[in-house]
């Protein structure tokens, strides 16, 4: 059949005595190539330098651990890179599987991940933010770790928990001399050997810990888990715990309830003859964020477990690994507000709206000098708790007193901090943030991890109550903190002696817990900024988080400020072209 021109434009010719058809006034899609052109967009952050960030790197050299900056700089490369954000959003799209039994019906307890996970982890342990510091003798070790956990986590933040447990486990294993000296040598290796084998046939360890129940939560004397005491002086636990990360992990350290009281156990996942300890991985953990990273309700019938600490004393065996893991927690919470901000700086300063970029309107400017003041302050506070833990290590007694209370209050504030942060970030990128592919809908969801996991935040406000209750040593440290800079912002004197005297606790000191505690931390990050940070930038803190001169909302910070120092603050990303 042969088709006429007008039939085939959708016309059909008049029949009239003249023949000629009509006028075609139907609408018509006539596509150009002018819709395909994209404008207005930033070019994508990748191939950038993570590390390249002055208000990291002076804490890095303050704390006493310069000496890492070339190494920083290249794990910065490496988290910047397109691969390793592949790595990141195929770890996360693709999320971990429980297999409980194997194909003829064995009870096998194994979680399989990506291979874009296992690569993150080769990365992390391979740069020593594992357990590498507690074996390294330089003096800035744990702060040079603490900065490349920053930078990394900024990637991907799910597998730093299996990280960050692995790392926290040291100390609190050295209750134990027996057990330590067996297996420290594996979990300060920087070997990632993953599989389940005998712990001492590997040439590298990681670890976890198991605290919670459903029946208690927080409150973990409420503990059910049993443990009874065998004649080769193994122990065997009974019971069911809640949420406990990392399955997969080699060993861990687990609380059970022995006939002297709450107890600290280690509990391995291949005994030592290569038998499977009872270890049954009820179900995986449907969470809203940190989906590359399995968390599982194990139960224990007859599990092996081996005394770590003095019998009845399992709190304060464990707490040692808790505080290590809190320390964590603030310097993730961070970097998830460093990467937020980043994104967000990098998008306005590429994108224009009524006819300038969005970096040079008045209120944008506002908002990213308010992020950047959130984030330098944050940051600072977290490398500060670093370089007290490196320093407590190396037997230093202000500091550790001053690590005890520090650490709590760090805590609560940054790991609170961090949601709303990101939030804003988030908007700063209107739709596309909202969009997947730009990856901050995934900060997004980790944003309130870290502000739940080893205490929510009435638990770490209730911890500074009892250190300042049981501890007067470490409110000491803590001001002598504040008292460095005395006398050089008005402000900041004014807010500590407002402070000091409500550190005079009361009887209904729980009540105002959490308004005392995220005081201490302003003021102790005021402190910090002052003697620090650049004049504009502590200003802009002194006048917005101690004077009180700001809105609740980010980007309410009062006119007359120097919004560009702290805008400046935030490196422009140089996005390297080729490998």
């Amino acid at each position: 059949m042969t088709t006429t021109p007008s039939a085939a434009h959708g016309t059909t010719p008049d029949s009239g005595a003249t023949g000629a058809a009509p006028a075609d006034t139907h609408p018509r899609s006539r596509p150009t190539a002018d819709t395909h052109l994209v404008t207005n967009q930033p070019p994508p952050l990748v191939g950038h330098d993570v590390a390249d960030d002055a208000v990291l790197l002076e804490g890095l050299r303050r704390e006493g651990a310069g000496w890492y900056t070339e190494d920083l700089h290249r794990i910065g490369r490496l988290a910047g890179s397109e691969q390793v954000l592949r790595w990141a959003e195929e770890a996360n799209r693709c999320e971990p599987v429980l297999r409980t039994h194997d194909r003829y019906g064995n009870r096998i307890d194994e979680v399989d991940f990506h291979p874009s996970y296992h690569a993150l982890m080769d990365v992390a342990i391979s740069e020593g933010l594992g357990g590498a510091p507690w074996a390294d003798d330089r003096p800035g070790a744990h702060v040079a770790r603490a900065a490349g956990f920053m930078v990394w986590s900024s990637a991907e933040q799910g597998h730093g928990c299996p990280v960050s447990m692995t790392y926290a486990v040291v100390p609190a294993l050295r209750s134990a001399p027996r057990l330590a000296a067996l297996y420290e040598p594996l979990l300060t290796s920087r070997v990632y050997d993953p599989g389940m084998r005998a712990p001492a046939g590997k040439r590298g360890l990681l670890a976890g810990m198991g605290m919670t129940e459903k029946q208690g939560g927080t409150d973990v004397r409420a503990n059910t888990t049993t443990a009874t005491e065998q004649p080769d002086g193994t122990w065997r636990l009974r019971g069911h715990k809640w949420f406990t990360s990392a399955p997969m992990n080699d060993l861990f350290l687990v609380l059970a309830q022995a006939p002297g009281g709450l107890s600290c156990f280690l509990v391995p996942r291949v005994l030592p003859d290569g038998s499977r300890n009872t270890f049954r991985i009820q179900r995986l953990k449907d969470k809203l964020g940190n989906r590359s990273n399995a968390s599982s309700e194990p139960e224990f019938d007859d599990t092996v477990g081996m005394l770590v600490g003095a019998e009845g004393q399992g709190v304060r065996t464990i707490i040692d690994m808790v505080t290590m893991t809190r320390l964590d927690c603030v310097l993730g919470s961070a970097s998830g507000i460093r990467t937020a901000l980043t994104q967000a700086a990098h998008h306005v300063r590429h994108r224009s709206v009524f006819g300038a970029k969005l970096i040079d309107q008045p209120l944008m400017r506002n908002v990213v000098a308010d992020l950047s003041i959130e984030s330098e302050a944050a940051t600072t506070l977290a490398l500060r708790v670093a370089g007290a833990a490196d320093r407590a290590q190396r037997g230093d007694a202000q500091e550790r007193a001053f690590l005890r209370l520090a650490t709590a209050v760090g805590k609560y504030w940054v790991c609170k901090r961090q949601p709303a942060a990101v939030a804003e970030a988030l908007e700063c990128l209107g739709g596309n943030g909202y969009d997947e592919a730009s990856g901050m809908p995934r900060l997004y969801r980790e944003a309130p991890l870290n502000g739940i996991w080893e205490g929510s935040g009435n638990v770490n406000a209730l911890d500074v109550l009892r250190a300042l209750t049981r501890e007067p040593g470490s409110l000491e440290a803590y001001a002598a903190e504040i008292e460095a800079a005395a006398g050089a912002d008005a402000r900041l004197d004014a807010a500590w002696r407002e402070l000091r005297g409500a550190l005079v606790l009361t009887e209904d000191a729980a009540l105002g817990a959490r308004r005392l505690v995220e005081r201490m931390a302003l003021v102790l990050q005021g402190s910090l900024l002052v003697r620090h940070a650049p004049a504009a930038v502590a200003d802009a803190f002194c006048a917005s988080r101690l004077a009180g001169d700001r809105g609740l909302a980010f980007g309410t910070l009062p006119t007359g400020l120097d919004l560009a120092a702290a805008i400046d603050r935030v490196p422009a990303a140089v996005v390297r072209s080729g490998p």
